[in-house]
């Protein structure tokens, strides 16, 4: 799509400036619906975010700057995220799939003295705001008839410079903070990455260069706003640039996601490999016939899920990769169908692609010290616009993983001449065992295939445990299964892995459920507390 703004013009860098010539530019086009009903034109959207921002601006004190969101992915969640943006506020969304004393900890550490959410909605998740609670509901009746004449006003007659003058756009600077994402808290407590509007806005215009989005694309929005990906591709992507976005609350309603997706005629879909998996189980492929591109991230995207999403809906889904200090995205593979004739190969299966416009990637030794040759395996190092500003409040954090403006992703990677990245492991996924670096997720796959997973899907975990021997052993955490431990051992062991990498048959445990994310990514927190509460008491004998 081509920028409505000149490139070096203000309005190419500042969100809100974009989402005002976005729903102009719609007009009476759709550009937002959800499954509750609800269905927005270009201009109704604009009109509904200019009155939610009008009764915000009233019912919050001016120098209120933080505000939390825990809102399912909705239009109204959206608005809400956009209005708050039109204010010059930062937008804090929560992880509503969080324990109680997670989100308290959130909510704390980002000082926030509202949270704009629903009581019905707090009720189905089981958490509480307490005190701090601002229902949606009501905040909605709050709109008086001056509120939405001035709002359709602003959204259909006022000159877009005058509009931008009174909303006072043309003092917000790209690196003004937009929004406060926290981490999913896998490997640790959650940190607050402060993202600012370039960072953001670096992720969108990546995004439109590699996709070629246009008023013909619909997005479907199932994943949440509290997790980068989802608000960076779902939320401001279509609210800045042409299509338009279809929400769901619930990534896993396999049947939903497949009605929605044929009732709107949606072609991207934005997932991460755990959903696509339950979307080839369940959702019927007829409902999937207009996707045009599809791409799994947030975790590694097997090929055997690849394979059986193809060969269910004729669209290959796509690996890209990133990180919530990076706004997130980093690097994609593009899909076929959006490969532009005559330009250089832009995907190449088993790699997360190349880097985006703007960023650079380089590969150093495990200490960060030395830089290491093409093709060479080590940690993987982004330097570009989307680097966030800093860990909240903990100079000290963002220290260890900004280094003159390059971030220390914490990913085990290699680069070829071509500039692909390949991701061969995640630096808290390996164990020294012996002195020898082991990989647990090459260990995971082999043990996926021994137990016999179908379509890439994940029946076996694994993780590490202190050990006084060798420093850490692994164990393994799996499904029911009626397959002999022991014999799966021997197998693995037949395929040549090495000795160390593979575990002994008292190192595995059986579990009803592997422990996920609301993100769709494997809690590997939890994962470590599992491990230290069921093999604790064999490690002190």
């Amino acid at each position: 799509m081509a920028s409505p703004d000149p490139p070096d013009s203000a309005a190419s860098f500042v969100l809100q400036r974009r989402l005002l010539r976005a729903c102009r530019s719609a007009g009476g086009r759709l550009k937002m619906a959800d499954s509750l009903g609800t269905k927005l034109s270009g201009r109704d959207l604009l009109t509904r975010i200019l009155v939610a921002k009008r009764v915000l601006d009233r019912v919050l004190p001016a120098d209120e700057r933080r505000v939390g969101v825990m809102l399912p992915p909705t239009a109204a969640g959206a608005i809400v995220n956009a209005a708050l943006a039109l204010s010059g506020r930062v937008a804090v969304n929560l992880n509503y799939t969080l324990a109680q004393s997670i989100l308290d900890v959130c909510i704390e550490r980002a000082g926030l003295k509202h949270v704009i959410s629903s009581p019905l909605f707090l009720a189905r998740v089981k958490l509480s705001v307490g005190e701090r609670l601002l229902d949606a509901g009501d905040l909605k009746n709050l709109a008086t008839g001056f509120d939405k004449a001035a709002g359709w006003v602003g959204a259909n007659l006022t000159p877009l410079p005058l509009l931008e003058r009174q909303l006072g756009l043309h003092r917000l600077r790209p690196d003004d903070v937009l929004t406060i994402v926290f981490t999913s808290g896998s490997t640790g407590d959650p940190k607050g990455v402060v993202l600012s509007e370039e960072n953001v806005c670096s992720n969108v215009r990546a995004i439109d260069q590699l996709l070629h989005l246009s008023a013909a694309d619909v997005a479907l929005g199932v994943l949440p706003f509290f997790h980068s990906y989802g608000y960076t591709t779902t939320l401001w992507t279509p609210l800045v640039l042409e299509p338009a976005v279809v929400y769901h609350a619930d990534p896993r309603d396999a049947q939903v996601v497949g009605r929605l997706t044929r009732e709107y005629h949606a072609t991207i879909l934005m997932a991460t490999p755990t959903f696509l998996r339950i979307y080839v189980r369940r959702t019927p492929a007829e409902d999937f016939s207009s996707l045009e591109a599809v791409f799994g991230a947030a975790e590694k995207l097997p090929r055997e899920v690849s394979d059986a999403f193809e060969k269910k809906f004729g669209v290959r889904p796509s690996e890209a990769y990133g990180a919530t200090e990076l706004a997130p995205l980093v690097a994609a593979n593009v899909p076929p169908n959006r490969h532009v004739p005559g330009r250089p190969p832009d995907t190449r299966e088993g790699t997360v692609g190349q880097p985006i416009a703007g960023c650079r990637a380089r590969i150093t030794d495990r200490d960060g010290l030395r830089d290491l040759p093409l093709g060479d395996e080590g940690l993987l190092w982004i330097t570009g616009p989307n680097v966030m500003q800093g860990y909240l409040d903990r100079p000290d954090l963002t220290g260890q993983v900004v280094q003159d403006g390059w971030y220390c992703t914490g990913d085990i990677a290699r680069l070829d001449a071509e500039g692909f990245i390949t991701i061969t492991g995640r630096e808290s996924r390996f164990s020294k065992i012996g002195g020898e670096m082991v990989p647990h997720i090459s260990v995971e796959e082999a043990l996926n295939e021994e137990l016999g997973a179908a379509d890439g899907d994940l029946v076996a975990v694994v993780t590490a445990v202190p050990d006084r021997a060798k420093g850490e052993r692994l164990v393994v955490f799996h499904l029911p299964t009626d397959r002999d431990i022991p014999t799966v051992v021997a197998q693995l062991r037949a395929r040549g892995l090495p000795n160390l990498w593979v575990p002994s048959p008292d190192s595995f445990a059986e579990i009803e459920e592997l422990p996920v994310l609301g993100s769709g990514k494997l809690d590997l927190r939890q994962l470590a507390s599992l491990a230290l509460a069921r093999f604790a008491e064999a490690e002190q004998a």
